[in-house]
């Protein structure tokens, strides 16, 4: 009997313990940070702590725990749960909670279990762990104890990490000539410069320079347009001693007397001011400084670089994978997604782009739900990029799997769509005597009314630089009183918003707007398709067909199925007549309709019109436009261009939540060419591996790796109309899907094989 119950007992433990516990939302809640600077201290011994500190703060009373399950066997679902919460590590170490034990809990929910326990109290540290059960019969030991600070009041906002601060070393140095000293630190980054030098006299004073861009292999002083360059003199004490430059507030981007009403974002006490650069040079200096005596002092949000990885068989791609991956975490420095640094505005556009690549870099959500939150409140002025919120909404729902901003922010979000604007055709407009001051006030918008109207894409006018067969950024797009782009976003907006009622259970509203979004599609054929050319005309009253019609129809659904093939030609025909960030919808566009091909092209093009020219002109992070030519004043540093970081992943490689959460995962990789690719991407249940080899038209082979407690369906390429499958070794007949076959699986190792046969 001793033995039946040692043994019965051991097969209950052995299940994997779960990890990456999260209150809110927030891995890292035990972190503590000194000045920005992660330290030794823990929230409780913050009270005794002279040091200005800076810790993350739940604030809610009934906050939403989460957890990554793990399991060694394949096909795992958890089947129940056990949390326990309590008010100190001791109580915890003894599996005894005095605030929550939820007991065995039969469910399948790990990423937004609510807690139900005794009220917490404010300015309070909590402790808390849980185990899990598996459909296997497998009982998992405890986590390892979380512990989380709840704020002094209670106000349900979204919890955020304070900003962290990065010290990093010179890649380069070289001196020079004329005695100056060159500094490079390979790429740009927010921060300030701390530097060690001696001194003999009294009054010895260098002049350092700092710039974002080089120029044969010596630091632009003149870079031009908005590419940062600064200048500072700094008086030396007599000896060895450490500076650090205090850097000067730029007017442009600090200014919060703004007409707008859309203010900059300002950098908090604790990491001072900041500016952008990548290398500097130090002048009147006779001493030569090592690397060791030169510090950048970064500044960015949390972030794991590790979370995420990709390479492939292309060197291009590769490039652009890490350019745009270090972009989205050295663009968080302000703690709110911005646009640059030439504002320092937080604008839907980029806010999308950042919140969709950083869901694929790493396992991070909190502030892409800070950021649009703060957007709600705080809409900027083109028409098209209020709708956004609504994109953004459903995206922090679909990535999380929890409603909680939902709930909150319901409303909000309803007006976010544009039905204020609707005419009795079913088109919105801005220009029919909709834009009412009611309007105004229910979508939040604080500036002018009549700088609030469409824009379609950005830069929309006085683009330079532009060859007779270039289209621009908006391809020439005719502007009417109903336009076809705005509209494409209404009704996409429109078919969100059913989802997100559905989510959070309103029934009546989710069938109101699925009815809506029917009609709608209905009216957008009828007013803006062309039967005769066989694609979109810019609006109502113009025979003008734009890219950005026909890309925005086709990414969002409008386009009937018998007209799609010609609208990808008409497409195609229209070439990257698109803006940096406007390329997000064209190659969704084209992704969604299995033109891989030239998806594949755009994304390694060498053009000048690729994200690949940002690295030729010597930028270390994403820019805004295309090139200097299309928007002279552009900013080196913005996350506009980062859309591979999500294009990538989620496209290409095929890795994208189907249901919210990531409890159905689908892997449906479009290589086109691409031989050979590998990619590490975070969920909000784990990473999901993926790697495949490509031999078009014979053979193509693919391993993934998905997280327990979540299924997948994948797609495979047809690699012709005979073809033998096998799965994990043995053979399967799989789902026909167009040029694809379907299947689906479970979590774990597989490995699929696709042969012509023919």
């Amino acid at each position: 009997m001793t033995f039946f119950f040692v043994l019965v007992v051991c097969l209950k433990m052995e299940a994997q313990a779960p990890d990456g516990l999260t209150t809110d939302l927030l891995e890292h809640t035990g972190d503590v940070f000194i000045d920005g600077y992660p330290s030794t201290l823990l929230p409780a011994e913050l009270g005794s702590a002279i040091e200005r500190c800076q810790t993350a703060v739940i604030r809610s009373r009934q906050p939403h725990l989460g957890w990554v399950m793990n399991s060694d066997k394949p096909n795992t679902i958890q089947t129940a749960y056990r949390i326990l919460l309590a008010s100190s590590p001791e109580l915890l170490a003894k599996d005894s909670a005095d605030f929550w034990d939820s007991q065995q809990v039969q469910s399948n929910n790990s990423v937004a279990v609510r807690y139900e326990g005794k009220s917490l109290q404010p300015s309070t540290v909590y402790y808390w762990k849980v185990k899990t059960w598996d459909n296997h019969g497998g009982e998992s030991a405890f986590s390892a104890a979380k512990s989380f600070l709840t704020a002094k009041t209670f106000d349900n906002g979204t919890a955020r990490y304070p900003l962290q601060i990065t010290d990093e070393s010179p890649s380069q140095i070289k001196y020079l000539d004329n005695g100056c000293t060159y500094v490079d630190f390979g790429r740009a980054a927010w921060g300030r410069l701390k530097i060690t030098l001696l001194a003999d006299g009294n009054n010895d004073t260098v002049t350092i320079h700092l710039s974002e861009k080089t120029k044969d292999g010596r630091l632009d002083r003149n870079p031009g347009g908005s590419i940062r360059y600064s200048r500072y003199r700094l008086p030396l004490m007599q000896g060895r001693h450490t500076y650090v430059l205090k850097i000067r507030p730029d007017k442009r981007n600090t200014d919060t007397h703004n007409a707008s009403g859309v203010l900059p974002m300002l950098a908090p006490e604790y990491t001072g001011e900041l500016v952008p650069f990548r290398c500097c040079e130090i002048e009147n200096y006779g001493g030569k400084p090592q690397i060791g005596d030169l510090a950048r002092l970064s500044v960015h949000y949390p972030f794991n670089d590790r979370a995420a990885s990709f390479h492939s068989s292309d060197t291009v791609l590769n490039q652009v994978w890490e350019l745009c991956k270090y972009s989205l975490k050295a663009t968080t420095f302000a703690g709110t997604y911005i646009d640059g640094d030439r504002e320092r505005i937080p604008y839907e556009r980029e806010a999308l782009i950042s919140q969709l690549g950083h869901y694929c870099v790493d396992r991070e959500y909190s502030i892409a739900r800070h950021s649009h939150e703060h957007l709600i409140h705080n809409p900027t002025w083109p028409t098209e990029w209020i709708v956004q919120s609504v994109w953004m909404a459903w995206n922090d729902y679909l990535y999380t799997g929890n409603t909680v901003s939902l709930q909150r922010y319901y409303e909000d979000i309803k007006a976010k769509t544009l039905l204020g604007l609707r005419e009795s055709n079913g088109l919105v407009s801005t220009s029919t005597g909709k834009k009412t001051p009611e309007f105004l006030r229910s979508i939040h918008f604080k500036g002018n009314a009549n700088n609030f109207h469409d824009i379609v894409d950005w830069p929309h006018t006085g683009i330079l630089g532009l060859g007779k067969t270039e289209g621009g950024e908006t391809d020439g797009f005719v502007f009417t009183d109903y336009n076809t782009v705005v509209n494409a976003y209404h009704y996409r907006a429109l078919c969100w918003m059913s989802n997100i009622a559905k989510a959070i259970g309103k029934q009546d509203e989710q069938a109101e707007f699925t009815r809506l979004a029917q009609q709608m599609k209905k009216d957008f054929n009828r007013a803006f398709f062309d039967a005769k050319k066989g694609y979109y005309r810019d609006g109502v009253g113009t025979d003008h067909c734009s890219l950005h019609a026909n890309m925005f129809a086709l990414a969002f659904g409008l386009t009937p199925d018998k007209q799609v093939k010609k609208l990808i030609e008409y497409i195609r025909s229209r070439g990257v007549a698109c803006s940096i960030s406007g390329a997000l919808i064209l190659l969704d566009a084209l992704y969604e309709y299995n033109d891989a091909d030239y998806a594949l092209q755009l994304l390694t093009s060498t053009a000048e019109r690729s994200w690949y020219n940002a690295i030729r002109i010597g930028a270390t992070m994403t820019i805004e436009a295309w090139d200097g030519k299309y928007k002279p004043n552009l900013d080196w540093n913005q996350s506009a261009g980062s859309t591979p970081a999500y294009l990538i992943p989620r496209r290409l490689m095929g890795v994208e939540p189907l249901t919210p959460g990531f409890e159905k995962i689908r892997i449906k990789p479009q290589p086109s060419t691409l031989r050979h690719a590998e990619i590490l991407t975070p969920s909000i249940r784990g990473n999901i591996r993926v790697s495949f080899n490509n031999y078009p038209n014979q053979k193509f082979e693919m391993e993934t790796e998905i997280p327990a407690n979540a299924t997948a369906e994948v797609w495979l390429p047809r690699v012709a109309a005979k073809y033998r499958l096998t799965v994990d070794g043995v053979e399967h007949k799989g789902e026909l899907a167009g040029n694809f076959v379907k299947i689906s699986t479970g979590s774990g190792k597989h490995k699929f094989i696709i042969k012509n046969i023919q």
